[in-house]
């Protein structure tokens, strides 16, 4: 991944971005999905939660937009805060990370991914967690790349 020519302007999330933020869900599963996951199904599921967050704004949840210079949107981040599992400690969590096709490999990924370290640290949260389907070898590459590493593997059994 290279670096943008010049780092990305974020910012918060506001109306007018909703219609973008929303377009931009079908890169959710623009991938191999588990043979049980149909994707209309997921894609819906997944519609419906940013939905759900840009219209009820629930506490703990965070939306933003990545811009260039021009205003030209790039990409979105929705960071959510969560209580750690084993600890109960405060975590960033990344529910949501995905950049606009056409801006793909330009250092975008990368910025979000650091501005979510930032404001994890600026939080007070121990870590920053995120969950990524196994066929997204992009963002799995992506966020290996900038230390992230297994901690759990969630297993799956359709029951018929």
């Amino acid at each position: 991944m290279s670096e943008p020519e010049s780092a990305p302007h974020i910012r918060l999330a506001h109306a007018d971005d909703d219609e973008f933020i929303l377009r931009l869900a079908d890169r959710f599963v623009a991938f191999e999905l588990p043979a049980w996951r149909r994707r209309s199904e997921t894609l819906n599921g997944i519609r419906d939660d940013i939905a759900r967050h840009l219209r009820d704004l629930p506490p703990g949840s965070h939306l933003y937009v990545a811009e260039d210079e021009d205003g030209e949107r790039l990409g979105f981040l929705h960071l959510q805060t969560q209580k750690d599992f084993f600890t109960g400690v405060l975590n960033c969590h990344i529910s949501d990370l995905v950049i606009a096709p056409e801006h793909d490999g330009k250092g975008i990924g990368s910025a979000l991914l650091r501005y979510a370290e930032r404001w994890a640290r600026d939080h007070r949260c121990r870590h920053v967690t995120l969950a990524v389907f196994p066929g997204n070898q992009r963002a799995r590459k992506l966020y290996a790349h900038h230390g992230y590493g297994d901690e759990t593997i969630r297993m799956v059994k359709p029951v018929r």
